[in-house]
């Protein structure tokens, strides 16, 4: 009975010091997150919901209300200027719009993007997400190695081989358009366009056939999902911890799966069919094996790499580009006069012909204007960001090392400062002639760890506008609006429902 009570009285006096050690470690970090408050609070910013959680509790107060995030940063920056502070816990971001500073930052490979973002990436509650592949690698030396194994696959030359590719699953875009307009029947653009982008990576990148518009697949759902659960994941810092998450994590977590056995398996079998000297398709995939076999000291985690770049590939290929063809027709439809400038030259330039060649998208100038606008309005990435290490000055205000500078090209795009009347939608601010705007138009981000993608995703995403506009007037249904859904990219939250029909030439 003496020892059980002694077990006792050691473990009452355990449960103590545990109780003080905590108690210690927790005004330890209540000291810590103060002293980060002292030192960039002479940043102007907007008032703090929490000590604690900082400026989260806004953040998801914005996302409860269906809103955008980046409206509450354009207005932060008109109300606190081009540098203004923002806090989550003991981290410190310092939003940025002044062009100088977005040179300096985003042009220069000395500023590594942002651990605390891109780290979130590296798995979503868990499990393995977008990992150490292009978007989110943030050592240096990591990102140039991949780079440089991914470049052979988006050259120009190589590009101009992909025209094929882009007309064939746009024909079929188009064949399903004309079903719809024949049978009188409501055509969900965006559903149709997301099928189409998903097709065309999936056949470039991958040389697998998905056929998105007459099978189903469990791709796109467990893309969105993965989305939906990034959004909650970065932003909501308390999220994983709520029980009631449980159900919505497991999911995300899934589809994540789904998406890295595929990959898997895809790669496997490419791999495969190579060392058995099997007739392989010349595809990105293909690319990137032959690229990769020819690197020095390849291991395992280097497939590990190969694998993360297939998950980014197939979901920054598909979504953005699905999302700036959704807001393309949402606006030409609510601008006739702008769709009829596009009809005009795309007549001039296309007339009847079914292919378009590389040629052919240089020649269309006016949509490319088109396209560059609809960016600067909805940019389907909205924004970047990267580690301020030293101590820099940023328009007249001192930044101390240590926080994080981010960039949005959509509060810079839609700035009254930047841009004259922003909301309206001009695609004569790109003319040729236009001056270009000036380090505050970056939908794909700038310097060296701007998007690989970037030419792909503009050719992929003139041909099918380019056959759009040839084929078919298309309106938008009454009750349709133009706001803006937040998924970590943006998107019309409508779904862009059209009546479609067969345009008319006159003899």
């Amino acid at each position: 009975m003496g020892f059980f009570n002694m077990l006792l009285s050691l473990a009452a006096k355990g449960a103590v010091i545990l109780f003080f050690l905590l108690l210690l470690a927790f005004l330890g970090y209540c000291l810590y997150i103060k002293r980060i408050h002292m030192k960039y609070d002479h940043i102007p910013g907007p008032p703090r919901h929490s000590f604690f959680l900082g400026h989260s509790p806004t953040f998801l107060q914005v996302m409860k209300e269906g809103k955008i995030i980046h409206d509450k940063f354009r207005e932060w920056s008109e109300e606190y200027g081009p540098v203004y502070r923002t806090n989550v816990l003991h981290f410190v971001f310092i939003c940025v719009t002044c062009p100088e500073a977005t040179k300096e930052i985003l042009m220069s490979p000395k500023y590594p993007k942002d651990k605390f973002l891109y780290k979130r990436l590296f798995n979503l509650f868990g499990q393995r997400f977008l990992g150490n592949g292009l978007v989110t690698a943030v050592d240096h030396d990591l990102w140039y190695k991949q780079r440089r194994i991914m470049d052979p696959a988006f050259s120009s030359l190589y590009l101009r081989g992909l025209m094929g590719t882009f007309n064939e699953r746009a024909e079929k875009l188009m064949n399903k358009l004309s079903d719809i307009a024949d049978s009188g029947t409501e055509a969900k653009m965006l559903h149709l366009v997301n099928c189409v982008t998903l097709d065309v990576i999936a056949k470039i990148a991958f040389g697998v056939d998905l056929d998105l518009l007459t099978n189903k697949s469990p791709f796109p759902e467990a893309i969105e999902t993965c989305l939906k659960g990034m959004v909650f994941y970065i932003r909501d810092t308390l999220f994983e911890f709520n029980p009631k998450n449980r159900p919505f994590i497991n999911e995300v977590k899934e589809a994540c799966r789904l998406l890295r056995t595929t990959g898997a398996r895809w790669i496997q079998d490419r791999k495969t069919a190579m060392q058995n000297g099997e007739d392989v398709p010349k595809d990105i995939l293909t690319q990137i094996i032959k690229a990769a076999s020819k690197e020095e000291n390849m291991s395992k985690e280097d497939d590990e790499f190969m694998l993360d770049n297939f998950v980014t590939f197939f979901i920054a290929g598909q979504e953005t580009t699905a999302n700036q063809l959704g807001f393309c027709i949402m606006e030409l439809a609510r601008h006739p006069e702008i769709l009829e400038k596009a009809k005009k030259e795309v007549d001039d330039v296309i007339g009847m012909k079914q292919e378009i060649t590389y040629d052919d998208l240089g020649q269309l100038i006016y949509l490319s204007q088109v396209l560059k606008e609809v960016l600067r309005i909805y940019p389907t990435a909205p924004g970047t960001s990267r580690d301020v290490v030293e101590d820099m000055v940023i328009d007249g205000i001192h930044v101390p090392g240590g926080c994080t500078a981010f960039f949005s090209s959509y509060v810079t795009g839609r700035m009254e400062k930047f841009f004259k009347d922003p909301l309206t939608f001009d695609p004569e601010r790109f003319h040729p002639d236009a001056p270009k705007p000036y380090y505050c138009y970056f939908p794909f981000a700038l310097g060296p760890r701007s998007c690989l993608g970037q030419n792909f995703a503009q050719m992929e995403a003139k041909v099918v506008m380019a056959k759009l506009i040839q084929r078919f007037d298309f309106t938008l249904l009454p009750g349709e609006t133009f706001e803006v859904l937040d998924t970590g990219t943006l998107r019309p939250k409508s779904g862009v429902l059209c009546s479609v029909r067969h345009r008319k030439y006159s003899k």
